[in-house]
């Protein structure tokens, strides 16, 4: 089902005070899943809400609050932080690798992940969102080519796996693709 913004926001006013101010207190607290879940469960069979719409909805009401939502703090994405996630991960390390993922409330960003031995132990030692890449390149990000969430995973990522003397994999640094090869596809590792 489509919905325009002016059903959207005719749905959304006609919402009860108290569903509008649940929503919101996800959203103001950065709960992206809570408050998409909550639009779900009172959208879905009413209205025929779907996961998409209540991702728009979502991220509308993100866009209202902007700079007031209390955000997670970014990931480090220094040398000295990212090994220390990585001795953490309780596994042999065999690779590190970004991976592209993405949502209506961030767009496109990056994964950092420590591939283990064990694949499904696989961690993720940092999520590069476009805040997180400009606070990291600093002045730099406005003249580099290529996603400032791309540019910033591969530069970390690629010294990480220099300091841990494993390879670097990131199937798709120019182009945003979450179904890009991962590295055990491409390697044939176990």
């Amino acid at each position: 089902m489509e919905m325009n913004e002016a059903a959207r926001t005719a749905w959304w006013n006609g919402l009860p005070a108290g569903i509008r101010e649940q929503i919101d207190g996800y959203v103001l607290q950065d709960s992206l899943l809570g408050a998409v879940r909550l639009v779900l469960d009172v959208g879905r069979v009413p209205h025929g809400i779907g996961l998409g719409i209540a991702q728009v909805i979502v991220g509308e009401r993100y866009a209202h609050y902007g700079d007031r939502i209390a955000r997670r703090p970014d990931s480090p994405l220094d040398l000295e932080s990212l090994a220390l996630r990585a001795a953490g991960c309780g596994g042999r390390i065999l690779a590190i690798e970004a991976i592209w993922d993405g949502d209506t409330v961030h767009d496109w960003f990056v994964v950092l992940l420590a591939v283990l031995a064990e694949p499904e132990k696989d961690t993720a030692l940092a999520t590069v969102y476009w805040s997180t890449a400009k606070r990291y390149l600093g002045e730099e990000a406005a003249q580099l080519g290529g996603h400032p969430s791309a540019v910033a995973a591969d530069r970390a990522g690629r010294a990480l796996a220099d300091h841990l003397g494993v390879p670097f994999h990131f199937a798709s640094p120019d182009t945003p693709d979450d179904e890009a090869p991962r590295w055990r596809a491409v390697t044939g590792a176990p």
